[in-house]
């Protein structure tokens, strides 16, 4: 945690390299996480330039990209298939809408973006349906939580995930599975975050 242009990224790509050319570690147990796929590329190529090849087995990656990994191996714990396809905005906008037709809905009258922005919102929290519902302190807080409730079984469905999901189901899988936590808890013996003080919730809660 320090400011612009001080370093972070350096001291990083310097970490890794040391504990990789003193045996410290092996490249499978280290974890390192970035929040542009650029400035991940970046780390990778700065390590495979001091230590070699061993760098090409590092988990350098957003946290994104991690827990797509991870979630590729792990999802069937929660009921999908690893093939799951993964949506983008649109995407996922255009599934909150037909959410709105089995619902019987007006997009007149209750905005697909506006739901859209607190769902994402949501997941960013590491919110479930369920969750969000209680939590609920308005009539429009109740419809945003039945169209999310809604918004999960459709795409549990088309075994599809959004872009948000990809860090919540990785933390729920953690939470209701503590073997497969352990699996990663013991495989990575060191975790290093970049920009650490940038990180929300559900991104606290991987780490």
């Amino acid at each position: 945690i320090a400011g612009a242009g001080s370093g972070k990224s350096r001291v990083l790509t310097f970490r890794i390299a040391n504990l990789l050319k003193q045996k410290k570690a092996s490249p499978s147990e280290i974890l390192a996480v970035t929040f542009t796929n650029k400035a991940a590329r970046e780390m990778k190529e700065r390590v495979q330039k001091i230590v070699g090849r061993d760098a090409e087995h590092l988990w350098v990656s957003t946290f994104h990209s991690s827990c797509g990994k991870i979630l590729r191996k792990e999802i069937k714990a929660l009921g999908y298939r690893s093939d799951f396809v993964i949506y983008d905005d649109v995407d996922q906008l255009n599934a909150i809408k037909h959410c709105y037709k089995f619902l019987e809905w007006d997009p007149e009258q209750l905005n697909p973006k506006g739901i859209q922005a607190h769902i994402n919102r949501a997941k960013n929290q590491g919110l479930l349906p369920e969750v969000y519902l209680q939590q609920a302190l308005t009539t429009y807080d109740e419809k945003v939580a039945k169209l999310f409730a809604v918004y999960q079984q459709e795409l549990k469905k088309a075994n599809a995930v959004d872009f948000w999901d990809l860090l919540s189901l990785t933390v729920q899988i953690f939470k209701n599975h503590p073997e497969i936590l352990k699996k990663y808890q013991n495989q990575f013996r060191y975790c290093m975050v970049d920009e650490y003080q940038d990180t929300n919730h559900i991104q606290y809660l991987f780490i």
